[in-house]
Parts: C-alpha cells; structure tokens; sequence
C-alpha cells in the first residue's frame, strides 16, 4: 500500500475514529477539532492507502517551543516504524516555523516504546518530574507563617534569571508542559500574572501560578531539593490553594513537578499522588541544524564513493 503522510483536517475524524489504538476514551478525539483549527496546534496522520495507522502532532509555547504529542498507532499495523517516521517528519514541520528554536516531547519514564522513538529522532533527555498531584496539605503544613510575597517585575526577573535563564534548567511553564529555560519564556504579562513568595532570609522562592486542564489547578513551583527543610513553605502554598478552591467553587488540586529527590523527602501519610515520572526529551535548533549538516555531508560522500 502507498504510504503518505498529510496534516490533518476536521474531514479526517472518521479516519481516526477508525484506528485501533487501545485506548478506551481518547482525549485525542474530544478536542480533534481544536487540535487541527487553533493556530498553535497541529496534527498529522501516517496513511497506508486510505487507512490512517499513526497520529502526532505539536502544540507551540510562548512564540518559540514546540512540544510533540498525542502520539497514537493503530495496534494493527505496530512493529512497522511508523510512529518513528511520523515523529520524525512532525519535528522537521516544526523547525519549518522559523520562530522555533526548540522541539520536544514528554513521556513517562516506564514508556520504553515512546523512548526509544524520541531517542530514534535524536531528542535529548532531561532529568525525570513527577506530576504530583494533591488536594489536603494538612500532613505538611504547621503553624509556619507563609513566606513574603515579591509584586515588582524586576524581582521576578532577577529570581528566573538566576535559577534558570543562566542555567538552562527545566521550568514547568504549564502543569504537563516544562521546559529548558530561555528568556523567551518569561514575558513580562506572564510575570504579572504568577505569583512569587520569598523566605525570610531571601534564600528561597516558591513560585505559584492558576493552570487548568480539565480541572483547575494551583501549580507551585519550588526548585530545591529541601522543601521539608523551609518552614512556612507548604502554609504559602495551601494559602494559595484556598483561595484558587475559593474562586472556582469547582474541584481544584495542587501541582508540583518534584524531582525523586523532593518526592523521597516527602513524609510517610503525605497525600501527592506520584505516579510513573515523566522525562522530557527535545532538541535545540542548533543541535538540529548541525545533525542535518552532518547527514547531507555523509550523503554526498556517500555519492562520491559510488
């Protein structure tokens, strides 16, 4: 059969209603629609004939990332290459942006399929973050007295300068969605709109930011490895909680990417939940550019041999 692979339109929901994927009730097929008519979706299919057999595409954040996703394969036709060849061809469509300076996905550490897939398309990885999720600090908190909250931008900026710009770390820009730091992350409208609380002793920052996927969420960022160690941090953080659950008057949770080193330092009868980690794995325009410069270099050589 003719294999092709095309972006997908809202035309193609039947084609992918079709697949044989395993997955009882695909979020994928929900919001197909947003997915292949937003500006910063896209959504790409790998047809054998007619028949669509994978599914990737990638999101855009903050004018100069792009993270790959929904990766799905009819289980009929695995075992072929085909995700491999359609990851592959969807970060070639996102460096095609001239805007993207970096191309990445997240998957869950246990996921060696998807691993060796993203490895396969040269993506790097970064350290693993549990998503953990939870709704009652009450095992945490004491009678700590929450931290100092900073309200100037420049402050903001010199905190994100220094933990992460400088460094390149990993920030957790949205619940699901970090990224290696830049510059370009940090607008000065998304400063205004997260919240930063700094210690007594200006040694430390817990940032706190209102996400919603689905649910809403008070996602807190903390960048140490001590947080057990900060009095008065897990009262800043429930503070913060209480009244997002307040606004919403819907359900809500609380959002920390922890590394195992802060998961392992949480107490026995904490109530995270910690499922499997997840490790982002991406790739930086200029490493891209430099791969695609050695492969037509190898090629040519290749031709000169024959």
């Amino acid at each position: 059969m003719e294999q092709s692979i095309r972006r997908l339109a809202l035309e193609d929901l039947p084609c992918l209603e079709a697949m044989e994927t395993g997955i009882e009730d695909d979020y994928v097929k929900r919001i197909f629609k947003r997915l292949v008519t937003t500006e910063n979706n896209r959504l790409y299919g790998l047809f054998l004939g007619e028949r669509l057999t994978s599914v990737c595409g990638y999101t855009t954040f903050a004018g100069h990332y792009a993270m790959i996703g929904r990766i799905r394969s009819d289980i009929r036709f695995r075992g072929k290459d085909l995700a491999t060849q359609l990851t592959l061809h969807v970060r070639d469509e996102a460096f095609k942006l001239p805007h993207i300076q970096w191309v990445g996905a997240n998957t869950q550490e246990e996921n060696l399929a998807a691993r060796r897939v993203l490895e396969k398309n040269g993506f790097s990885s970064y350290p693993p973050l549990y998503g953990a999720i939870a709704k009652d600090l009450s095992k945490l908190v004491s009678d700590g007295i929450p931290w100092k909250e900073l309200h100037g931008l420049k402050e903001k900026q010199a905190w994100l300068d220094k933990l992460y710009i400088r460094t390149g770390e990993v920030f957790p820009y949205e619940c699901y969605y970090p990224f290696p730091a830049s510059k370009e992350l940090f607008s000065d409208a998304k400063l205004a709109e997260w919240s930063f609380y700094e210690n007594p002793s200006g040694s430390r920052v817990l940032i706190t930011k209102q996400d919603f996927k689905k649910d809403y969420y008070l996602h807190a960022i903390y960048p140490w490895d001590d947080p057990m160690e900060q009095e008065g941090l897990w009262e800043t953080i429930s503070a913060d909680f209480n009244e997002l659950a307040s606004q919403t008057k819907e359900a809500a949770s609380i959002w920390m990417d922890l590394t195992k080193d802060q998961a392992q330092s949480l107490p026995d009868g904490h109530s995270f939940k910690l499922p499997s980690p997840w490790l982002l794995h991406g790739i930086w325009r200029k490493e891209y550019n430099n791969k695609n410069a050695e492969f037509s270099a190898l090629a040519v050589s290749s031709e000169d041999r024959t």
